[in-house]
């Protein structure tokens, strides 16, 4: 009986972890207060991605509403009118604000940078507005 005992404690010490291993525990990269959201009946959700190659840069422009960056490669950097700089690692994320004048780069010289793009805004509002 006591082997018994053993067997199903050691048993069931192992399902135990094995269900600990097995559940997926997600990892918070960034949480922030935005002011902006849109306050509609309806919103839209977007997500987007975008490539830059070496040296690339986006246009003068501005959003309507709050954009979450998350950078999968690469090195992002974000200049915004009376801001400082920000620079955006791989696997880190950052919000751009609503109605501020940014250009996106990519710095380097030799590698690409991608981005995954997320923003809840009115139904059919433009993505960005450039600026002229």
């Amino acid at each position: 009986m006591n082997k018994w005992r053993s067997f199903c404690l050691g048993f069931a010490i192992l399902l135990m972890r094995a269900q600990e291993q097995a559940a997926v525990k997600p990892k918070l990269l960034l949480s922030e207060i935005v002011q902006g959201m849109p306050k509609g009946e309806k919103q839209e959700v977007r997500v987007l991605t975008a490539s830059f190659k070496p040296g690339d840069t986006t246009m003068l422009h501005t959003h309507r509403f709050p954009v979450t960056v998350y950078v999968l490669e690469g090195v992002f950097t974000l200049e915004m009118e009376g801001r400082e700089p920000v620079t955006v690692k791989a696997g880190q994320a950052t919000t751009m604000p609503p109605h501020v004048k940014m250009t996106g780069y990519n710095r380097s010289s030799i590698d690409p940078l991608r981005l995954v793009l997320f923003n809840v805004s009115d139904p059919d509002t433009p993505y960005l507005d450039p600026v002229h």
